[in-house]
């Protein structure tokens, strides 16, 4: 297969040109093969689980859409007046994003990011790019340098632990040398196969625990139908 690191955007600009795509799979060593469709990275607010409604609603002031895909939020924002930026590390999602009328899509690794904003948006998992558990200190190592001081984060996550749950409704979490929360990805579509990236799943003590240990606080401000929520982390006081 060629070798590429934008399969997600090619996904995302053949859906966009010709309305349909060709199958986006996801896989892991962890998991079965799974796909991911494509149709629905261009919901409308509507479509939208209420998780990801709540977290619009509650965007205010300059808005960061990090990892920003086909643009479906931040078209989203712009319809409600919001000052939205989107940001993606795909080249073909971020000029999809331009062609579909996001004002701001930049080609921009979060991690670097050097602006300021009111409000930084993390949704669909989006604080997983930290990949590793350890690794959250990073991420707030940017919000210090971009989350305005009054600003707010508003992400979502699951936590995994219903993987270990027996018949009888019993979790037991598996004695690893990693957090249980932390997957190894890699997406194909068509012929392009993408470069393994890991990928971290966060239970909300977990999340709120390293917030708290990087001068931050978080509170869970809605909790979805299957071990998922939405965390809004402001800079302590």
């Amino acid at each position: 297969m060629k070798q590429t690191q934008d399969p997600m955007g090619q996904a995302i600009a053949d859906y966009f040109k010709h309305g349909e795509a060709a199958t986006l799979r996801v896989q892991s060593p962890m998991f079965d093969e799974d796909e991911l469709p494509v149709a629905t990275l261009f919901r409308s607010f509507e479509e939208m689980p209420q998780i990801e409604q709540k977290a619009l609603q509650m965007s205010t002031g300059h808005t960061l859409d990090v990892g920003a895909g086909s643009g479906c939020h931040s078209l989203a924002l712009q319809q409600m007046g919001i000052d939205v930026t989107a940001i993606d590390i795909s080249p073909l999602s971020v000029q999809t994003m331009q062609e579909r009328g996001v004002k701001r899509a930049l080609l921009q690794d979060f991690f670097t990011m050097v602006e300021q904003f009111d409000t930084v948006l993390m949704l669909m998992n989006g604080a997983g790019m930290v990949g590793t558990a350890d690794r959250l200190p990073l991420l707030f190592q940017t919000m210090d340098r971009i989350l305005k001081p009054d600003g707010q984060l508003l992400c979502d996550s699951s936590d995994l632990c219903y993987l270990f749950e027996d018949e009888e409704g019993i979790i037991e979490l598996p004695d690893l040398d990693y957090y249980y929360g932390e997957v190894v990805y890699q997406l194909l579509y068509k012929d392009i196969k993408g470069e393994p990236f890991q990928w971290l799943y966060v239970d909300a003590d977990t999340l709120s625990a390293a917030a708290e240990a990087c001068g931050y606080q978080m509170e869970v401000v809605q909790q979805g139908e299957h071990y998922d929520y939405l965390a809004r982390i402001t800079k302590a006081r």
